[in-house]
């Protein structure tokens, strides 16, 4: 298999580029609700994110190719590291690489948000790089589905906030922690965006729920079986649309807070490809359900934009 053959299995851009988007999204849209937007750490909080991310990704790959070389997970990947087309060394440096990218986009936002910048990106790489790797990750653990959620629900958006807002508060940030750039708010508003993104990583683990169980990971579906993963995606599900009339009344950011809402037919959509489609099928609901996180995340940050 070519390089561009394997290329689009390690980046996975249908899931990687939306996970990484939708909770910077939502923090730029906040940010621009208080009056505190500035587009370049924007810009470079998404590529900080999206590189991490894909780090992860492919060192995944990586661990599923040598600690796990004989359950072949991934056969197209298997069959290029055997046909010399993909080296296990060359796999190693474009993981590192695309670390060495995320740290690269991020050091620059230290010029807006002080030591608060090195730190998120400290806290993104460990919590992407802990996913599998290692006797104490978190699929061993069994925390990946919290870790995911804090990750894309509270940790991306409230970074990405703070990276904009710290600069009109402080000057220089340095090494203040800028209190004042962290609404309590910031913290929340990214909910629902944390759970369709879990949701993601749940149709992950129903779709390899045997592997997974040969190699002793406590995702969801491998402890509670695969119907407890599938109530879990309904769980996540309508905990993210029920948050849109929390925001609207309780937190009083108005009625454009329901233009989530609009999405939810996609949303009724992959549910019940989740429950109608085979285990050994439903790999390609992931995207689909990526696909719902970003649809939410645009009309969440419209209803941002559009009440402020």
């Amino acid at each position: 298999m070519a390089a561009r053959g394997w290329l689009p299995l390690l980046l996975h851009l249908a899931h990687s580029l939306p996970a990484a988007a939708a909770p910077v999204l939502v923090g730029a849209a906040f940010a621009y609700h208080n009056h505190v937007f500035s587009i370049v750490p924007v810009v470079l909080g998404l590529l900080a994110s999206w590189f991490i991310h894909v780090g992860g990704l492919y060192l995944e790959n990586y661990w599923m190719l040598t600690a796990h070389a004989p359950l072949r997970e991934h056969p197209e990947l298997a069959s290029a590291v055997d046909a010399g087309t993909l080296s296990l060394r060359t796999l190693r440096r474009l993981t590192a690489a695309w670390f060495v990218l995320g740290a690269l986009s991020g050091a620059y936002l230290i010029r807006y948000a002080g030591v608060m910048a090195p730190v998120l990106g400290l806290v993104g790489t460990i919590a992407s790089a802990s996913y599998c790797a290692g006797r104490y990750s978190q699929v061993r653990l069994g925390i990946a589905d919290p870790v995911f959620f804090v990750m894309f629900g509270i940790v991306a958006v409230a970074g990405t906030y703070y990276c904009e807002a710290a600069q009109f508060f402080a000057q220089p940030v340095g090494w203040r922690v800028v209190v004042e750039a962290l609404p309590w708010q910031v913290c929340v508003i990214g909910l629902p965006i944390g759970a369709i993104i879990t949701n993601v990583m749940v149709v992950d683990d129903l779709s390899d729920i045997d592997v997974d169980t040969a190699k002793h990971w406590k995702t969801r579906p491998v402890v509670w079986g695969a119907a407890g993963g599938r109530a879990e995606y309904v769980v996540l599900t309508v905990f993210a649309y029920a948050l849109p009339f929390w925001f609207w009344r309780g937190l009083g950011l108005g009625p454009w807070m329901l233009l989530p809402l609009l999405s939810l037919p996609l949303a009724i959509w992959t549910t019940r490809l989740v429950f109608v489609t085979p285990l050994k099928d439903v790999e390609p609901v992931s995207a689909k359900t990526a696909g719902v996180a970003f649809c939410y995340a645009v009309l969440l940050s419209a209803g941002l934009v559009l009440g402020r």
